[in-house]
């Protein structure tokens, strides 16, 4: 039975150099690829995540940011409302229940 290759993780600032010597006068994504021992399709995977990634870092939209700090923050609050909301809706009942049992 063959087993599966495990892909090598890189670092960030090997995929990143990686991508900024495909942008060099006279280089290739090819000719990089091949001198990195990576395949072309994953420097330009590498490429598209980056441009993704600081599109959103450095934008706003309507006063939201939507750095990676702020996503985390953003998960947090909302976990944090729903539990309240759960909370909130257990009060009712519970407040619902002691006013109709206080006769």
């Amino acid at each position: 039975m063959a087993r599966k290759k495990r892909a090598q993780a890189y670092t960030e600032e090997f995929r990143r150099e990686a991508v900024k010597r495909t942008e060099k006068e006279g280089s290739t994504t090819a000719s990089v690829a091949k001198e990195l021992g990576v395949s072309p399709q994953q420097i330009y995977n590498w490429r598209r995540q980056f441009n993704r990634l600081s599109d959103k870092q450095f934008n706003s939209m309507d006063g939201v940011d939507y750095s990676k700090k702020e996503s985390e923050e953003i998960r947090k609050l909302r976990r944090e409302k729903a539990a309240l909301e759960k909370e909130l809706e257990f009060v009712k009942k519970a407040a619902a229940y002691f006013a109709n049992h206080q006769e």
